[in-house]
């Protein structure tokens, strides 16, 4: 009972499904708050979703209160028709089941980027009737903890139909700010080119952000799972959660953590962003520090690289769709489902060859230069300087040719759009063009 001893010192002590918690109301050291989000859907992206589930776990089993952690996601992947154990979700092969308690704050269709920014800013008025309607009631003694989760592209986030600009996230960041929503923010990103949605954040307002790639690289999958058929988590992610599931929060510092995941991180650049001096808080003042690996936590690793079990099946995120359709098809060879999958996987290929045609089109019609449109198609700018013509670019792609949240493909050829504003055309001579070369009917489903 040595933790109630100590509760009693600074606030007040409840219980959560067996797992103690602390509110501290008269300290002065805050709160922890925590956004989960997985933008994703399908068993095709079931990481995504297994990643959040499991940093629920590591916040729970910590000691933070379930309503002060909001959890988005489609919430597709425990009760799937492809899920040969119903209720089940799981982040490594042999894994526990990360899937129970977790709060279905909003899922499905509410998983949008206008209810993750009310989110964001403590609008409750704004989210009456929307799924729980919890927002973040953080003031300013509070920490506060975001993980996104999902596809990217420079400058970009996917949320189930919409997209997160770095924009969008900065802008939310210093309204968080101006109204004294934190004391301190650390942000977590695993996706595609995590690292340019933080070009635009400032040192001096007490957030740090930790990106699973750098501008212009992709972040990669791991532990595939050959009775699901699919990834169950993503590198970066992994990385982290098994270092804080091994070590003791409350004496782990996060510049310590940073220095574990960057290392054992093979696959991509992890990077730091923001003030990063916030490096030196401990990493359980922003995931809760009740619970540590050493009280009995899940176990697993580290592992000299070459026997990494997580880097051994790494594939880069816009390689896994490739990847789990030719494993069908060695699965079936000899089968009837056989034809089946080799057709699959020739519609993959073809509707990403439509998706860069259209973006190639689109570009010479802008260029009319043969040669510049080749050039624009294969570099790759390492920061994003003209935002304001790079996002309406990229918005018109969004609503007239591709959506970039349910076509994650799509996604892969938008760095095109950096290079085009870069090198001096505009957003307007762009959507001219687009205008006329989308001229079919809205698809989904290009992975």
């Amino acid at each position: 009972m040595r933790w109630v001893a100590l509760a009693l010192l600074v606030g007040v002590v409840g219980v959560v499904a067996g797992i103690p918690y602390v509110h501290n109301v008269d300290s002065g050291e805050g709160e922890v708050w925590a956004v989960l989000v997985a933008g994703s859907y399908s068993w095709m992206n079931y990481r995504h979703q297994a990643d959040v589930c499991h940093a629920y776990q590591i916040l729970h089993q910590h000691g933070v209160a379930d309503d002060h952690i909001i959890v988005m996601m489609y919430d597709d992947i425990a009760n799937s028709k492809e899920n040969p154990h119903p209720g089940q979700i799981i982040n490594r092969p042999g894994g526990p089941n990360v899937y129970p308690g977790v709060p279905k704050d909003y899922t499905g269709a509410n998983v949008n980027l206008d209810n993750f920014l009310k989110v964001l800013k403590g609008d409750s008025e704004g989210l009456k009737g929307v799924g729980s309607g919890k927002v973040l009631k953080s003031g300013p003694n509070d920490r506060v903890f975001i993980n996104l989760v999902d596809h990217g592209a420079p400058g970009l986030f996917a949320l189930i139909g919409d997209i997160l600009t770095t924009t969008n996230l900065t802008d939310a960041i210093l309204s968080m700010h101006h109204n004294k929503q934190y004391k301190e923010l650390t942000l977590y990103v695993e996706s595609c080119e995590s690292g340019s949605l933080f070009q635009k954040l400032p040192h001096d307002i007490n957030v740090y952000a930790v990106s699973a790639s750098n501008a212009t690289e992709s972040s990669y999958a791991c532990y595939f799972e050959a009775e699901l058929k699919t990834f169950l988590g993503d590198v970066f992610s992994i990385k982290w959660m098994e270092d804080t599931d091994r070590e003791n929060v409350a004496k782990e510092t996060l510049k310590k953590q940073y220095h574990v995941v960057e290392s054992e991180t093979k696959t991509s650049h992890v990077l730091q962003w923001g003030q990063i001096s916030i490096d030196t808080e401990k990493v359980g003042a922003f995931v809760g520090s009740y619970k540590t690996g050493g009280d009995g936590g899940d176990v697993y690793g580290p592992f000299p690289p070459i026997a990494d079990p997580c880097l051994k099946s790494s594939i880069t995120s816009p390689d896994v769709p490739l990847a789990l359709i030719q494993t069908h098809i060695q699965d079936s060879q000899g089968l009837i489902g056989s034809t089946f999958w080799h057709q699959e996987m020739d519609e993959l290929k073809k509707n990403r060859t439509f998706v860069r045609d259209t973006m190639q089109k689109i570009i010479q019609q802008v260029t009319r230069d043969t040669e510049v449109t080749t050039r624009l198609m294969t570099d790759h700018h390492n920061v994003i300087f003209n935002h304001e013509c790079y996002e309406s670019s990229v918005m018109t792609f969004h609503n007239l040719c591709f959506n970039l949240g349910h076509n994650p493909y799509a996604l892969r050829v938008v760095y095109a759009l950096v290079n085009l504003c870069e090198h001096g055309y505009t957003a307007q001579e762009f959507t001219c063009s687009a205008r006329a070369v989308c001229d079919f009917e809205p698809v989904i489903g290009i992975n």
